[in-house]
């Protein structure tokens, strides 16, 4: 356990100790940006609260930890609730947070977790988690730690995750035998290993039918609605359209649908779209979206299932990956009426 004080971390960011103090309760009164600040230098110089090296002396309680990036998206809710049925048939409840899709504010939860003695931690990454210095410290601290959906390839815990490379091939693949060529992807942020995997089956399938990636079509973005909408704008600038879009999920899908109809796009006319997911708004829209579907509810419950396990292993777990099964859903948004 690091000895460094709150005193010593303050110095080094050259800020008082109360700041520090409440950047990582989260308080109202400071910035975003210093809250980001001060918990990606506590996560560097591995400090750790005094209530935190307490906790961990005690028994821990019956409250299993998850984060997510955002409950209001209908994937994790899910999720969520698939959690929560197997932990309550095990006597556990569970603490649930929401990243918010940043770095610092997924450091701050994991810490108020672990110092409220949560048994286990569930975890799906935010985008932005492209360090995780404190899942590792979760590990080193010996709490139980299973990631789902979006995860840390090179950290060795249980996985819970779905084949996103054969999903992304099979979505690809169904575009180009519909008649579309000219196919672009609305990825997520750099970094992620689900984002990577996505993309290698996005390319794999294009190469595997004598296409390659055409780099005006592939773009970066988040996993948000509003992220689709941006890209939509990005897409109309330029001087043409691609004949087809794989968004990296169904939010993403459905703001570039939204913002193409507002230009007077028609979907899949001039462009198809496919999303991934599978949530309510993708069969909600006309035409529906074309989408992968995710077993969010098994992936809930297979999570918490490796915990337990976890649990009853102690020492002796050995941590394994459970991957889950995809199947594209065909609908109007990708239409095979066009052919080359």
């Amino acid at each position: 356990m690091s000895s460094l004080t709150i005193k010593d971390l303050a110095r080094k960011l050259g800020v008082s100790p109360s700041t520090v103090s409440r950047a990582l309760s989260d308080h109202p009164d400071i910035s975003p940006a210093t809250k980001r600040r001060v918990a990606e230098a506590a996560a560097k110089y591995h400090y750790q609260p005094n209530q935190l090296a307490q906790s961990l002396q005690k028994r821990r309680s019956s409250t299993i930890g998850v984060i997510v990036p955002e409950i209001r998206h209908h994937f994790f809710s899910t999720v969520i609730s698939g959690i929560e049925e197997i932990a309550y048939e095990h006597g556990f409840t569970i603490m649930v947070c929401q990243s918010g899709e940043t770095l610092a504010r997924e450091i701050i939860n994991t810490r108020a977790l672990i110092a409220n003695r949560v048994a286990g931690l569930l975890i799906a990454i935010s985008s932005e988690t492209v360090r995780y210095d404190h899942l590792a410290a979760v590990m080193r601290y010996g709490v139980p730690l299973v990631q789902f959906d979006r995860v840390v390839e090179d950290l060795d815990t249980g996985k819970v995750v779905v084949d996103d490379y054969a999903a992304a091939r099979g979505a690809v693949d169904h575009l180009v035998e519909a008649g579309y060529r000219r196919i672009g992807h609305m990825a997520g942020r750099e970094g992620i290993a689900l984002n990577r995997h996505r993309f290698e089956g996005y390319r794999d399938a294009l190469r595997g039918h004598g296409l390659e990636v055409e780099e005006k079509f592939h773009l970066y973005g988040g996993f948000r609605e509003e992220d689709g909408r941006k890209g939509a704008e990005r897409y109309l600038a330029l001087d043409e359209l691609p004949e087809a879009i794989l968004a990296i999920n169904d939010p993403v899908a459905v703001g570039l649908f939204t913002r193409f109809k507002e230009a007077g796009v028609r979907i899949p006319d001039d462009v198809a779209l496919v999303g991934f997911s599978d949530t309510p708004a993708a069969a909600l829209i006309e035409p529906a979206l074309t989408t992968v579907y995710q077993p969010a509810l098994e992936m809930g419950r297979a999570a918490v299932s490796l915990l337990l396990k976890q649990f009853e292993a102690g020492k002796d777990f050995a941590p394994e990956t459970v991957t889950l099964s995809t199947r594209l859903l065909v609908r109007g948004s990708s239409d095979p009426r066009r052919r080359p």
